[in-house]
């Protein structure tokens, strides 16, 4: 009895559990400015995602769709690699606690 009470206290306890807005998680941080030709590109790469929205890919060839597509996935990675951050999945996050409670 004392288990199932206690596995119903953790299900409760999960659920009130609420996330924090971006916006002040980002203002905790500092907004790090973009120079000039970042400024730049991020323009660029908004016109061209725009381009990319209005164009009718049933009239396309397939070969055509994969560039496209290609250069979207392109385009998502140096928009990522502008981040400069480190991010690290859940699975790493539990490795290295266990692993810290083993060292320590």
């Amino acid at each position: 009895m004392k288990k199932l009470l206690a596995i119903f206290a953790l299900f409760l306890s999960i659920q009130f559990v609420h996330a924090e807005p971006a916006i002040e998680n980002e203002s905790k941080k500092g907004k790090t400015e973009l120079t000039e030709a970042q400024k730049i590109r991020a323009a660029e790469m908004k016109a061209r995602l725009n381009e990319i929205k209005a164009m009718d890919f049933k009239s396309m060839s397939k070969d055509e769709i994969k560039d496209i597509r290609t250069e979207l996935k392109e385009m998502k990675a140096e928009a990522k690699a502008e981040k400069n951050g480190i991010f690290l999945s859940v699975g790493a996050i539990i490795i290295i606690i266990l692993l810290l409670i083993l060292i320590l």
